[in-house]
């Protein structure tokens, strides 16, 4: 085994920027991924009926661990967090999981299977560490495409609004994200610098003040109600642990946990990260379980890492943990002062959405870049990337494909997602570990050289 010579080279993910830059960069990473948590509180509420305060301490909640899982994240104490750029988010599914279980029994027996799910990954991880070898770049990179897809799918839904309603996909709205996506593309490509970094936050308002101007936006009524705001603990009061009802939220975390794995080792590859893959990705998973322990506790569902992050990081070149250190600081700031709550939720639909769907298909990019790497000749390889594919598309863009299936199977079956890195994951076990040890020029599992998650 070799040893490693001691260098004064520091990691990308690691550098240090002026305090300017750190606020600017951490505001943009805020912007560009703010959608999801108001989002995630906008469907929780409208679902359970909540009334207007309990919505805005919600958000507020949200916000706030959002922001101390992403200071978890970026500093990452004791093994608790991957030390990289990481803005932790609602998780799309978990919501709906959540509102499942709700609708189906109590709001205080879904928090409570958020709880035990969050205690659920630490059970779990000793054994899942031991299947990152099972995640080399065909099953990374085959996840980070569906991970585009699925989210370009859902954010294009911010645009075009939702089907059977009023102005749905109404040509102004589509041309308003068409315009913001422009926008964003003229100032990378012009710009230089630090303006060229910013280019994500710079279409966005660039888009945000078209939408003022031909009268698609209001900000209005941004100091109604109170200006400082509280979060509760426990808000729905005491929560009820139910082993049954949670176990559709306990078995997603189980896809949560792969699905961390791949966006951590991408991004890692991404900032320039060194350190053991198998020391990286638990920490991010240990991050994702306390920060969602304490999500349970204010009311929110899963609060996790997301495929966001690796689209943004590309975009913006804003490699630093310490960026997103600012914005962890800046969430919280948002979720103490309300009136910033408000102007964030008051965002233009089209103008978050086309902001959002360049950032998510970079994701798509950078999936495409991971398996140019491999050598899709390759028998084993070929038809692990066409199985993946075909699980992972058809129940995306065939929503009802399962639609007659067992509900429990749906959660699974009809996640995309999931299913696509399962059958990746699966498929490539079968071409390269079953009776086929000694078999030449595999790709290996993606690791980073040096100490990481110390």
């Amino acid at each position: 085994m070799s040893t490693h010579t001691q260098t004064h080279t520091r990691d990308p993910a690691d550098e240090m920027l002026p305090p300017r830059s750190l606020a600017i960069y951490g505001l943009q990473h805020v912007l560009v991924m703010a959608a999801s948590p108001i989002t995630a509180v906008f469907l929780v509420s409208r679902a359970l009926n909540f009334d207007e305060a309990l919505t805005v301490a919600l958000i507020s909640a949200t916000f706030l661990v959002c922001g101390f899982g992403t200071l978890l994240q970026s500093f990452g104490p004791r093994g608790f967090g991957a030390r990289l750029p990481f803005i932790m988010v609602p998780g799309g599914a978990p919501i709906f999981i959540f509102m499942a279980i709700a609708v189906q029994t109590d709001v205080q027996t879904a928090v409570g299977a958020v709880i035990m799910t969050a205690l659920f990954y630490f059970a779990a991880l000793p054994v899942f560490r031991r299947l990152i070898v099972f995640f080399p770049p065909i099953v990374v990179g085959t996840m980070l495409l569906l991970v585009s897809v699925k989210l370009v799918k859902i954010f294009g839904g911010t645009i075009t609004g939702k089907p059977g309603t009023e102005g749905y996909a109404d040509p102004v709205k589509i041309a308003l994200a068409g315009a913001t996506i422009l926008l964003t593309i003229l100032c990378a490509r012009f710009l230089s610098g630090t303006l060229q970094r910013l280019a994500v936050m710079l279409g966005l308002v660039g888009g945000t003040l078209i939408a003022l101007t031909i009268g698609e936006a209001q900000i209005t009524g941004l100091f109604t109600g109170p200006v400082i705001a509280v979060p509760q603990l426990l808000p729905y009061g005491m929560p009820k642990f139910d082993i049954f009802a949670s176990l559709p939220l306990i078995i997603f975390s189980i896809i949560s946990m792969a699905e961390a794995t791949g966006q951590t080792l991408a991004t890692a590859e991404i900032a320039g990260r060194s350190g053991n893959a198998q020391n990286i990705v638990p920490a991010t998973i240990r991050g994702d379980a306390i920060t969602s322990l304490i999500g349970g506790l204010f009311g929110t569902s899963l609060i996790i890492t997301s495929g966001e992050n690796i689209g943004i990081v590309r975009a913006t070149n804003v490699k630093s943990r310490f960026v997103t250190a600012a914005a962890g600081v800046i969430l919280i700031l948002i979720a103490i002062f309300a009136p910033v709550s408000r102007l964030a939720s008051a965002l233009p639909g089209p103008v978050v959405g086309g902001t959002a769907v360049i950032v998510f298909a970079i994701i798509g990019v950078i999936g495409i870049d991971m398996l140019r790497r491999v050598d899709l000749r390759d028998h084993g390889n070929m038809y692990t990337l066409a199985a993946a594919l075909t699980m992972g598309l058809l129940p995306t863009l065939i929503p009802d494909l399962y639609s007659q299936f067992p509900k429990w199977s749906q959660m699974i079956l009809g996640n995309g997602l999931a299913m696509g890195t399962i059958t990746a994951a699966v498929v490539n076990a079968l071409f390269v570990h079953v009776g086929r040890a000694d078999r030449p020029g595999e790709p290996e599992a993606i690791t980073v050289e040096a100490e990481a998650s110390k």
